[in-house]
């Protein structure tokens, strides 16, 4: 037995679903994501997302509108007269149209313990506000944002040191199983639905520009917290005077360290940085234009004394 599925998705973390999905023989009917965007060195190329190569790679149909306020695109969509819609990063908001154009609604991946981060960014914001865990869950879609009843939840603990990215890879596979499995429920009309609690909401907001300098002058807690939870992208950073000249320097990984000073002001020549409170440990970091480098490799193009200040 095998369902009909549509896949919506955009993005690195829908593959492994979209791939689980084919394996598992199910037919996938088509396969929406987001419009070919600008990309290469000097953006004149369009791009098309990680979901679309990886679908013509498995030869399967890909539709890519900009909206579906086209009531031919909702009628197109209709048309496959799918089981069921998985969506899994796509990037757009649906309808109604959509979430009941098939037999049993439309099924989302969201990584994170809901009500908990609902939006756009529950990875990064997990580990910007220190939770020590999280997880992923398949979600029976309706109009709200991610308010849907909950199929299924895989819960992950987030290491003291674990990167955004790093997270974002367990999940990756973690929910690509997770959703594997709700399917193989949904088929045998064994997927229970639990509405979410009213308590405990939160919203992931989608990571901000202003967000991304580092503020040495708060805690090192929430210093190493926002290094972490923005690495590897966008990064978070300071600036250096070096040569006469300022300088931009992602921070991509941290560790909490001992030591008190001025914030800002190196406390060792290997990296340690007096915090507001506390003081952190600078492990991984990138130059403008430069490949990101070990602390020991870093100084050794770069050396910084003891008394440095980073702003």
């Amino acid at each position: 037995m095998s369902l009909r599925i549509v896949f919506m998705g955009t993005p690195d973390f829908s593959v492994p679903t979209l791939r689980l999905l084919v394996e598992a023989g199910h037919q996938i009917v088509a396969v929406y994501t987001q419009p070919p965007r600008p990309g290469g060195r000097r953006g004149l190329d369009l791009q098309k997302s990680p979901v679309h190569q990886a679908a013509e790679l498995l030869g399967l149909p890909v539709f890519t509108p900009i909206n579906f306020k086209d009531p031919e695109e909702r009628e197109r969509f209709r048309g496959l007269r799918a089981d069921v819609g998985v969506v899994v990063a796509y990037g757009l908001l649906l309808p109604e149209a959509i979430l009941t154009g098939t037999r049993y609604g439309c099924y989302n991946g969201h990584a994170s313990l809901l009500p908990r981060w609902r939006g756009a960014a529950p990875i990064q914001r997990a580990i910007l506000a220190g939770d020590t865990k999280t997880g992923m869950m398949i979600m029976k879609m309706d109009k709200g944002l991610d308010t849907g009843d909950v199929a299924l939840t895989r819960e992950v603990e987030i290491g003291p040191n674990m990167t955004a990215g790093e997270l974002h890879d367990r999940l990756m596979y973690i929910g690509a199983k997770a959703m594997a499995e709700a399917m193989v429920k949904l088929e045998m009309n064994d997927l229970p639905l639990t509405p979410q609690p009213a308590e405990g909401v939160l919203y992931a907001a989608k990571i901000d520009k202003a967000e991304t300098r580092i503020d040495f002058s708060r805690d090192a807690k929430d210093v190493h917290n926002h290094i972490r939870g923005l690495a590897p992208f966008p990064g978070a950073w300071f600036e250096l005077d070096s040569n006469g000249k300022t300088e931009r320097v992602k921070v991509l990984g941290s560790e909490l360290a001992t030591g008190e000073g001025t914030a800002g002001t190196l406390l060792t020549d290997d990296l340690v940085v007096a915090c507001g409170a506390g003081a952190v440990s600078l492990t991984k970091l990138q130059k403008a234009g430069g490949k990101p480098l070990a602390a020991a490799d870093f100084l050794r193009g770069t050396p910084l004394a003891t008394g440095t200040r980073l702003t």
